[in-house]
C-alpha cells in the first residue's frame, strides 16, 4: 500500500521544497496540499471540522506554486491538491495550470477536486452555490477539451472554449481502452451518496473520501455506480484521505482492495512534522 501525506502549508509552516524532500527520502508516495484562497471574516457556513475555524484555513499557500517548488527537488514523489475548488478558477487559466505541472514533474501530478464547504468563499468567486457541482462538471470537459490532442472546442452550460492550440499538454496516463477521459489521474473528494458517485463515475478516476469512514457500507454503492456508467470495474480508485493511520485501519483498507492513503501531518514546524513521519514511518 502507498503511503501519501496531506498537510495544511501556510506563511508559518516549513516549506514545500524541504518537506518534499524529507518524504522522498524517507519513502513516502506523495504529498497533497488543500486550497483556500482566502475566508471571509464575516461567515454564516459552519466549519464542518468544528469552530472556531483552524488558523491555517486562512493562510494555505496557493497548491499549484508550492507543489511546483516540490516538483523541482524531487523525482519521484506523487504531487496532488487535495483538493482543488475548481469552481473558483478561470477553467482556461486552471487548465494551463494542471497541465504544466504535470507536464513538468514528469507526469506526477494527480488533480484532487471537490466542490467546497464555504458559501462566502465562493460567493467572491462568482460562483452560485447551488450550480457548483454542476459548473465543476462543465469546466471539467472545457479542461479536457484544451487537453485533448488535437485542437476541440467546448460549449457547455457555464464555459465554452474555441478549438485552440494549447501546451504543454498533460503527461499521458495510461486508462482502458475506450475510457474517453484525458489528462491527469482525477479523484473527487466529498460525502458517500448517489449524486458524487454519479459524477465520480461520469468524469473521474476515483474517490478522495476524507477521514475513510464508512467504506464498508459506501465501496460497493460505487462499485455499482460505476459499472452501471460502463466503466472498467478495475480501473476505479478510491484513496482515503487526510487519515489518522493505525495498523488495524490500514489492514481493513487493504482488505477492500485500497491501494494507496493519504496520512494526515500536523500544520507546524520541522520537529513537528519529523516526528509525525517518523511515527508513520512503520506503514511504509
Amino acid at each position: 500500500m502507498r503511503i501519501a501525506t496531506t498537510v495544511f502549508l501556510t506563511d508559518e509552516t516549513v516549506r514545500p521544497a524541504w518537506l518534499g524532500r524529507e518524504l522522498e527520502q524517507r519513502g513516502f508516495a506523495g504529498l497533497y496540499l488543500p486550497e483556500h484562497t482566502h475566508i471571509p471574516v464575516s461567515r454564516d457556513t459552519p466549519a464542518p471540522m468544528g469552530e472556531p475555524l483552524p488558523r491555517p484555513y486562512g493562510r494555505t499557500l496557493d497548491p499549484f506554486v508550492a507543489l511546483g517548488q516540490a516538483a523541482a527537488v524531487t523525482e519521484r514523489l506523487g504531487l496532488g491538491t487535495g483538493i482543488c475548488l475548481v469552481a473558483q478558477h478561470d477553467p482556461v487559466v486552471l487548465a494551463k495550470s494542471v497541465a504544466t505541472l504535470d507536464f513538468l514533474s514528469g507526469g506526477r501530478f494527480t488533480f484532487g477536486i471537490g466542490y467546497g464547504w464555504n458559501v462566502e468563499e465562493a460567493a467572491d468567486h462568482g460562483t452560485v452555490w447551488a450550480d457548483r457541482r454542476e459548473l465543476v462538471r462543465d469546466r471539467m470537459a472545457l479542461m479536457r477539451a484544451l487537453w485533448a490532442e488535437e485542437p476541440t472546442a467546448h460549449q457547455g452550460p457555464y464555459a465554452s472554449v474555441r478549438a485552440s492550440l494549447a501546451y504543454p499538454k498533460p503527461v499521458n496516463r495510461e486508462r482502458p481502452s475506450g475510457d474517453p477521459l484525458t489528462g491527469p489521474r482525477t479523484l473527487i473528494g466529498g460525502a458517500a451518496g448517489p449524486r458524487l458517485f454519479a459524477h465520480i463515475a461520469a468524469y473521474a478516476d476515483g474517490w478522495l473520501p476524507i477521514g475513510g469512514g464508512g467504506l464498508s457500507e459506501s465501496l460497493p454503492a460505487l462499485r455499482r455506480v460505476w459499472a452501471e456508467a460502463g466503466r472498467d470495474p478495475a480501473a476505479l480508485e478510491v484513496v482515503p484521505y487526510a487519515v489518522r493511520p493505525s495498523p488495524g485501519k490500514l489492514a481493513h483498507y487493504a482488505d477492500l482492495g485500497i491501494e494507496e492513503v493519504v496520512v494526515q501531518l500536523p500544520s507546524g514546524d520541522e520537529t513537528e512534522i519529523l516526528h509525525t513521519l517518523d511515527e508513520s514511518a512503520q506503514y511504509l
